[in-house]
């Protein structure tokens, strides 16, 4: 298997600091090494970490521009979200409440689980978002990591 560089990982997650711990811990093993170390250094994110790949990720139901594999993975991931006036409610309450992009795990999820998730998380307070955010970023990480893998392998 040939492992990913820092640029690779870097579009599965746009936070420096992750694909940095990542390529630190080089060679791995096996695949299975890499994807601990990858979800370890997912957990280990500062705010200001998460923050940053946060600012990489389009809003929910704005298809992503450019054709760079994070864009590509975006639109897949995205592909049942519209823009429907829900959903623009969603983000615009969301965005006025934390004043950061919502992000949530979108793959397998229809237009009215996000909006639902949205609305549900509004009611969050901001530990615990940002919790939930860090959460949410991880799975869209390791989604990504295991396709860049498959596609490496």
């Amino acid at each position: 298997m040939r492992e990913p560089t820092e640029q690779e990982l870097l579009a599965c997650c746009a936070a420096p600091a992750w694909a940095g711990a990542i390529a630190a811990g080089r060679p791995y093993p096996d695949r299975a090494a890499l994807e601990t170390a990858a979800a370890t250094a997912a957990d280990a994110l500062s705010w200001d970490d998460v923050a940053q790949a946060l600012a990489a990720h389009p809003r929910i139901g704005d298809p992503p521009k450019g054709d760079s594999q994070e864009a590509a993975w975006s639109r897949r991931e995205q592909q049942q979200a519209r823009k429907s006036p829900e959903l623009i409610e969603a983000n615009r309450a969301y965005e006025q409440r934390f004043g950061r992009v919502f992000l949530i795990f979108a793959s397998g999820r229809t237009e009215d689980e996000i909006v639902a998730a949205a609305k549900e998380r509004l009611g969050h307070d901001e530990a615990t978002e940002r919790r939930v955010t860090q959460g949410e970023l991880k799975k869209i990480a390791m989604l990504r990591l295991g396709r860049l893998l498959d596609a490496l392998e």
